[in-house]
């Protein structure tokens, strides 16, 4: 890999690392258009697992993605990371969530900003270390990421630009269109008809609604929509191909038609296939972050665990895209069960009239 000089005249070169899971990972797309809103705009290079590269890639506040081989690598893949970091010459280090590895890597590379949460016993391989005390859940994931994006311009002397809005995923001109054209073509749907896609899966991460739940859930808001139901679309992650079409096969017993989103090339494609949904349901899981991202209007399912709070993860759209539901105070935080899905149906089908169909310019 060839990388260019420390400096690209009054440009900081700039490793960030957020090496976790996908939703993780796009909450801290905020974050990244905030460093890029700077002047001069620094060169964002970003370390990511090879799960995450494909979308890393489609960021258009990043200029180089590295790969990080992992906790578990062997001993040379962790020696050719540190050659390369070594050789990025690279002014500042910005680590969204802090680990002994990343933070004994930076210091090791000789980067000589390094910026990380000041938590656990990591904090010690950074110099700079800024205060959130994030299991409080007192702001969105995305917004203490975006502090630690100002943290980091203030300390190379860059004046921190306002905030930048969503989309914080934005398509070229036509994407949406395209997308939502392919769809036609695939499965026939009616480009009139709001575009409801459904998420039932959450890869392991997150505490979901059953699938019981989730049909239950459509057929609510199906009813309340009469003559205007929408066209239901259900998307997988790998591996969960087969609930997904458990709940297909439910919603047929209840005389409602719900498509599998065809198999995409990558998770990029995939990715970009969420931006034809009117509306995306699902747990807080990757997903739902990437349509956030896409600033689609959602509506998300959380348990109430105070480091887990609707609005600890919230999506990153614009508000008036926003729903979020999870358990009542009272009830156990991880009793899904509990959350009133008559309510949350109601809800939503308030919400799917008023969104437009076609793409809209941000």
């Amino acid at each position: 890999m060839t990388l260019s000089p420390a400096r690209d005249g009054d440009r900081p070169r700039l490793l960030i690392v957020r090496n976790d899971k996908l939703g993780d990972f796009m909450l801290a797309w905020p974050a990244l258009a905030c460093l890029k809103a700077a002047d001069p705009a620094p060169h964002v290079s970003v370390l990511v697992p090879g799960y995450t590269a494909p979308l890393a890639r489609q960021c258009p506040w990043i200029d180089e993605v590295l790969l990080d081989p992992g906790e578990d690598a062997g001993r040379e893949a962790r020696r050719d990371l540190l050659s390369t970091l070594r050789a990025g010459r690279f002014d500042a280090l910005l680590t969204l969530f802090s680990t002994p590895r990343i933070g004994w890597l930076g210091w090791r590379a000789g980067i000589p900003l390094r910026l990380a949460p000041a938590t656990k016993w990591a904090q010690l391989f950074y110099n700079r270390r800024v205060t959130q005390r994030r299991s409080r859940s007192e702001k969105p994931e995305y917004v203490y990421n975006m502090e630690l994006a100002d943290a980091l311009l203030d300390a190379l002397g860059l004046a921190v630009p306002p905030r930048p809005a969503p989309p914080f995923w934005p398509l070229p001109p036509g994407t949406r269109d395209a997308e939502r054209a392919r769809l036609v073509d695939e499965l026939a749907l009616e480009a009139s008809s709001p575009w409801v896609f459904l998420h039932p899966g959450s890869g392991g991460s997150a505490v979901n609604l059953t699938l019981g739940q989730y049909a239950g859930l459509v057929a609510a808001i199906d009813a309340r929509l009469d003559a205007a139901s929408p066209h239901w679309v259900l998307t997988a992650g790998p591996g969960e191909e087969a609930a997904t079409d458990r709940l297909r096969q439910r919603l047929a017993e209840a005389g409602i038609t719900a498509h599998r989103l065809p198999a995409r090339r990558g998770i990029d494609d995939f990715a970009r296939s969420l931006s034809a949904a009117d509306l995306f349901i699902a747990g807080s899981t990757g997903p739902l972050h990437i349509a956030g991202a896409l600033d689609r209007p959602t509506a998300g399912f959380y348990p109430s665990r105070r480091s887990a709070t609707p609005l600890r993860w919230q999506t990153c759209n614009a508000e008036a895209h926003r729903l979020a539901f999870c358990p009542p105070e009272g009830a156990d935080e991880r009793d899904m069960s509990s959350i009133d899905l008559e309510a949350a149906a109601s809800r939503i089908a308030e919400r799917l009239p008023h969104l437009p169909t076609r793409e809209t310019t941000p």
